[in-house]
């Protein structure tokens, strides 16, 4: 029997899914094992409305997930008999009128649980419209705090290369749009290319997830396993009901829409191209066990100029959405603080930031807002993310 064993949300399985933990019921029993395919069964569709019991360590993001939602609760001074009702209710769904309010690191860590189980089905059921409700979740969110939301993901993104795909996939779809709306494109175009950020890897997660966690380079033959994924993709998206011309070119062509104006491309090379760019400056913000993430600078800088060293015009309206220093990356300024950039400016590298050590080397107290518009706490250096050796209140971060 499992040394520990927590309840999973009710409706957290799919029929279809390929289970990446094992399944037990209340006393231990083992029910389902990794790698086994739910079945359209009577028993599991009463582990899909009832739950079921996994090994804790089996689903970090799960916990994650439950313990930003208590974190919350607590600085909400909420009475405890509430946290009680709220921890044993906690599922993937959003909270419902009459029910406590998730908070923003809360919300992106279902998100990002609803991103890896999804992606990973053996066979979903509906899956175009379940990959249109995650996205407007997350759109949701980002219409409503498009700074506070930046800066998690990106930040998040940079600490860790554990579930990377899923990550990477909602940090996509974030830039896609914002990239998106700097370019003006019209609202059809834009719901493609959010469905392409999503998916362009699927069916290829848990072998980018392996290449993550590498540590060394990738041998060649993982490095074939990988090639001429975006056709696999694109295939497998159409045999699942995704029937968007354009969603389904850009997915194919997104490691293969090369340099040049985006002008006189048709609209799915017209997205593949964008979608190539914010694909590679995610990247660059991530680490893999093998390397350290870039500075938020060195990732812009990467992206603005196109594979013949010339202005791209993608990589620099991504630029102008989220700024030479986005939100979430780490920045040294000219009176010798560090801090981590919580809001975009007035311009592209004119954000403001909050100062997380002073000059003397040593943790501030609470973080402190800076104007970088200001000569002495303007920005002196772009820092990789490795280089703050801090533990980061997010919290307090967001009340900013």
């Amino acid at each position: 029997m499992p040394s520990e064993l927590i309840p999973l949300p009710a409706r957290t399985l799919r029929v279809g899914m390929t289970l990446a933990y094992d399944l037990f019921d209340a006393q231990g029993h083992l029910l389902f094992a990794r790698g086994q395919v739910l079945h359209d069964t009577p028993q599991v569709r009463g582990l899909i409305e009832g739950g079921a019991w996994v090994n804790s360590e089996d689903t970090l993001a799960y916990q994650r997930a439950r313990a930003h939602r208590l974190d919350t609760l607590v600085m909400r001074d909420v009475p405890l008999a509430d946290i009680a009702k709220a921890d044993t209710s906690f599922r993937l769904e959003q909270a419902t009128p009459g029910k406590v309010e998730l908070g923003p690191q809360e919300v992106w860590s279902d998100l990002l649980l609803h991103t890896h189980s999804l992606m990973r089905e053996a066979e979903p059921a509906d899956f175009p419209a379940r990959v249109a409700q995650l996205r407007d979740a997350a759109l949701k969110r980002l219409q409503a705090q498009p700074d506070a939301s930046l800066m998690l993901l990106v930040f998040e993104s940079s600490q860790a290369f554990d579930d990377y795909s899923a990550r990477h996939a909602l940090l996509t779809l974030l830039l896609c749009e914002l990239a998106a709306q700097q370019l003006q494109w019209p609202a059809a175009l834009r719901t493609a290319l959010q469905g392409a950020a999503l998916t362009m890897n699927y069916g290829a997660f848990d072998a980018h997830d392996r290449m993550a966690a590498l540590v060394g380079p990738a041998s060649p033959a993982q490095r074939q396993a990988l090639t001429g994924h975006g056709d696999r993709a694109a295939e497998r998206l159409a045999a699942l009901g995704v029937q968007d011309a354009a969603w389904l070119t850009a997915v194919r062509l997104h490691h293969d829409a090369g340099p040049g104006p985006l002008a006189g491309r048709g609209d799915g090379e017209m997205l593949a191209r964008l979608l190539r760019r914010v694909d590679i400056f995610g990247a660059r913000l991530s680490p893999r066990r093998s390397r350290q993430a870039m500075s938020g600078a060195a990732a812009a800088r990467a992206v603005f100029l196109d594979e013949l060293g010339r202005p791209d015009e993608a990589g620099a309206a991504l630029v102008k959405a989220v700024g030479l220093y986005p939100p979430g990356s780490i920045v040294r300024l000219a009176n010798g603080e560090v801090g981590l950039v919580f809001k975009r400016g007035f311009s592209a590298n004119e954000p403001l930031v909050a100062a997380l050590i002073g000059k003397s080397g040593s943790p501030l107290s609470a973080p402190v807002p800076r104007d970088t518009r200001l000569a002495s706490q303007a920005i002196a250096a772009s820092l990789a993310p490795a280089e703050l050796k801090l533990r980061v209140n997010l919290g307090a971060l967001l009340r900013l």
